[in-house]
């Protein structure tokens, strides 16, 4: 295997810089592009045609699972292998269910980041030996998985809804977006709705429970 081209999204620049850095030492793997959100890592696929996007779960403004799912749509070239500290049968199937063919956990070895791209690029699917077998053999006995994960919103009141739990003002995720605040106001009563939540802070436990956003932001 030779000229392995890779786009590296994650948000962290310190994290990034040190992912890179252990990426170069692999031999006939390039770093084409470099991405710190959602909406640049596209660009950064569209741009590259990579053979693997290596995609932090946490990104902001469009989440990494969004990211992998218009990825796999748009670009099925190019395999993505998911970087999350998060071993939970949430994040594993929401992953997996987007479109990801690896699973990596950040604080995975170089030996095991290798084997990971090099996997995924042969079309295999890795998961990192942490996850666990439990959650792992429930995704792949379960039939109707894809329709469990399945959102109740479409992209686009997702990709606002993430923006709100962030902590974007409407005038923001309205320029952010190209819409006017009528609309992404409309976009919002319309979350609500859906979802059956009254308030903002509703808005963000949700987010944060499908893994828009990670805990930690």
């Amino acid at each position: 295997m030779s000229g392995l081209r890779i786009v590296l999204a994650e948000d962290h620049g310190l994290v990034r810089a040190g992912l890179r850095a252990l990426l170069e030492e692999i031999q006939d793997v390039e770093v084409a592009g470099e991405a710190a959100d959602g909406h640049e890592a596209l660009r950064q696929v569209a741009r590259h045609t990579p053979h693997v996007l290596l995609l932090d779960i946490g990104l902001p403004g469009l989440n990494g699972l969004e990211v992998a799912a218009r990825v796999t749509k748009e670009h099925p070239e190019t395999r993505v292998v998911v970087l999350s500290m998060h071993a939970t049968e949430e994040y594993v199937h929401r992953a997996l269910a987007a479109g990801a063919m690896g699973y990596l956990l950040k604080d995975s070895s170089v030996p095991e980041l290798e084997l990971a791209i090099r996997a995924v690029q042969r079309g295999e699917t890795y998961l990192s030996p942490a996850v666990s077998k439990v959650v792992i053999g429930g995704y792949l006995k379960r039939p109707d998985g894809d329709a469990q994960m399945r959102s109740p919103l479409t992209p686009r009141q997702r990709e606002t809804l993430q923006l709100i739990a962030e902590g974007h003002s409407t005038k923001e995720i309205a320029h952010r977006l190209g819409l006017s605040v009528k609309t992404v106001e409309t976009h919002r009563s319309q979350i609500m709705a859906r979802l059956g939540v009254g308030d903002v802070a509703g808005l963000v436990r949700y987010a944060i429970q499908v893994g828009l956003v990670p805990p930690e932001r």
